[in-house]
């Protein structure tokens, strides 16, 4: 099944999405979240819909059989149904991790974690497609995987995108720098929200709280996924390529020296984004613990564009080489 079948599945998504849409008179993002609901439950489960209306989308929903797809082919399709959706509803905090930023969180947490089973946290989830990614890139292992959001429509597309690709992930319709109902976790995957956090009582029980005025959400996060991993545990985050050049740097400084280990930032190309100043890299980071060695070098690196296959596959031996000497 190559594109076809991930076109064919988007062709069903999004027209039942907008035959839900019209009915209920809903957002199309509303819509595709009922629309996954019933592929999921194998049923039409609005109850205010006409007759002909629930023939049309079963009709629509007999097209597929869902068991015939790979967890790939569902997400991306629903991934493009939900980019769809957020071109009609521009919300600064509806914004997808690129594909190609999930592949390569998935291929470093295959190569950093080793172990059998284990325990994953999104604390900025969204509509899961990071985490499915990820998921989806560790075949043979057990993973206990938790997401937690604060939007609760982006919550109920994570539902149904976990649901789809049968990922059972426990998420949270929550705050995420409140506190948590998660046990330690050995590592934390996040696309981090950048930007001031404006509950100050709440950020006041933070050490990385801001001096005066509000403080960086994105540091927050850093020190809440910090809280909840476990000694040794990692961090894989997309973080702004000037996190260390603000006004409270200093302090992010200090509180990773006194609690985590640097072992890599990988800058992503240029050419991935809009303008330089949106560019951004992925921050590996470790927890202290007992057997916790600071790597010889920290692993630094330039992707280059990911179209260029001979030069990224240099990278990933870089990457490789670094792995096997330092772990």
């Amino acid at each position: 099944m190559g594109i076809s079948a991930v076109e064919k599945l988007f062709t069903v998504f999004n027209e039942t999405a907008q035959i839900l849409q019209e009915e209920l008179s809903c957002t199309y993002l509303d819509a595709l979240a009922e629309t996954g609901e019933n592929l999921f439950q194998d049923t039409v489960l609005q109850e205010e819909l006409s007759e002909i209306t629930v023939k049309r989308l079963r009709k629509k929903y007999k097209e597929i059989n869902l068991e015939k797809y790979s967890n790939e082919e569902i997400r991306k399709a629903y991934q493009l149904s939900i980019l769809k959706g957020m071109k009609e509803n521009v919300q600064p905090n509806h914004q997808m991790t690129p594909d190609a930023v999930g592949m390569l969180f998935g291929y470093l947490v295959s190569k950093f974690i080793k172990a059998p089973s284990f325990k994953l946290l999104d604390p900025a989830v969204g509509t899961g497609n990071l985490l499915t990614t990820v998921l989806n890139m560790q075949p043979n292992k057990t993973i206990e995987a938790t997401g937690i959001d604060i939007d609760d429509l982006l919550i109920r597309l994570a539902y149904v995108n976990a649901n789809l690709q049968s990922h059972p992930i426990q998420l949270f319709n929550q705050d995420s720098l409140q506190p948590l109902f998660v046990e330690p976790q050995d590592a934390v995957i996040c696309d981090l929200p950048v930007g001031y956090y404006p509950d100050d009582d709440r950020a006041a029980e933070y050490e990385l709280k801001a001096k005066s005025g509000h403080s960086y959400a994105h540091h927050l996060f850093i020190e809440q996924s910090t809280r909840y991993l476990k000694p040794g545990g990692y961090m894989f985050l997309l973080i702004p390529n000037g996190l260390f050049e603000s006004d409270q740097a200093s302090q992010l400084h200090d509180f990773i020296k006194e609690y985590l280990v640097i072992q890599g930032v990988l800058q992503l190309p240029l050419s991935m984004f809009k303008n330089k100043n949106a560019s951004k890299s992925i921050f590996i980071i470790q927890k202290k613990g007992d057997d916790v060695k600071p790597p010889k070098q920290v692993l630094l690196a330039e992707l280059p564009t990911l179209s260029n296959a001979a030069a990224v596959d240099k990278i990933f031996r870089k990457i490789e080489a670094w792995i096997n000497e330092n772990k």
